[in-house]
């Protein structure tokens, strides 16, 4: 483990990673970017030690860090150790977790590789809010899903808000672009995936028919939390399904609905 570093200084060039979180922290493909993957708090930070990502720097308040110490042992990257306030003053709010740590990115598998090993893949168009996109990372963690692709319109996965939502979980669930789009789709069925289109039209199947054996390859495919999936995305699908509801509710949140699918495909990824 490397030493633990006192910073008393806001203006310490060497937190410079850490800055302005608010502006600096942004997707690549947006001026200004670096394209760092940020975690906050213990919980999260752990993971990303634990991950293939390249920890730059850690910051945090001294008991966060103490608390960390086991996870950092044979990590070289520097712990910068301060007050709260000076960690405000850094990264432009006030963080109540205590400890951020930053690391560079790591190339994205390739479709081919997510789809190597899963026997069901999360398969999202237009899904652009952070939160909802990390908690979607988090349910596919937790019910089994084998991978997450991404078409158009999708935020990124490693932006800050998504990983800290994920509970770091946008760490190990394997994702990647799919393209063209939604013609790609025909990759899934070429690997023997059944793409099934989750919807709140009346008109689509009960999910629960879904259903079916262990090794059965399935494609969940969701769409947009206004919209929902385009016309073009649902006529590429192999069935329509939808969640069946009580009353006059009519759907759900993308990251709930995505929590339902998951668990009714019994967690065969």
């Amino acid at each position: 483990m490397a030493p633990l570093i006192p910073v008393a200084d806001a203006a310490d060039e060497r937190l410079d990673d850490f800055r302005d979180l608010t502006v600096a922290d942004r997707r690549p493909d947006r001026p200004g970017g670096r394209g760092f993957v940020i975690a906050e708090g213990t919980v999260v930070v752990r993971r990303l030690l634990a991950s293939p990502y390249p920890v730059r720097a850690l910051l945090g308040v001294e008991r966060r860090i103490t608390e960390l110490a086991d996870d950092l042992e044979g990590c070289a990257a520097p712990a910068y150790v301060t007050s709260a306030d000076v960690m405000a003053r850094v990264v432009g709010f006030n963080l109540n977790r205590g400890v951020l740590a930053v690391a560079d990115r790591v190339p994205r598998p390739t479709l081919e590789q997510v789809l190597a090993t899963a026997r069901v893949v999360a398969v999202l168009e237009g899904v652009g809010d952070h939160e909802n996109l990390g908690a979607l990372f988090r349910n596919a963690a937790a019910l089994g899903v084998g991978g997450v692709l991404l078409g158009p319109g999708c935020s990124d996965p490693l932006y800050r808000r998504s990983v800290r939502v994920s509970m770091g979980h946008v760490l190990r669930v394997p994702f990647a672009p799919l393209e063209p789009w939604p013609s790609g789709l025909r990759s899934l069925r070429a690997a023997g995936f059944r793409v099934a289109a989750l919807t709140p039209r009346p008109d689509a199947a009960d999910l629960r028919r879904l259903s079916g054996k262990a090794g059965d390859r399935v494609a969940l495919l969701l769409g947009s939390e206004g919209h929902g999936l385009s016309e073009p995305a649902l006529a590429a699908a192999d069935v329509a399904v939808r969640i069946p509801m009580a009353g006059d509710v009519d759907s759900l949140n993308v990251a709930t609905a995505a929590a339902v699918a998951f668990y009714e495909m019994g967690g065969r990824g």
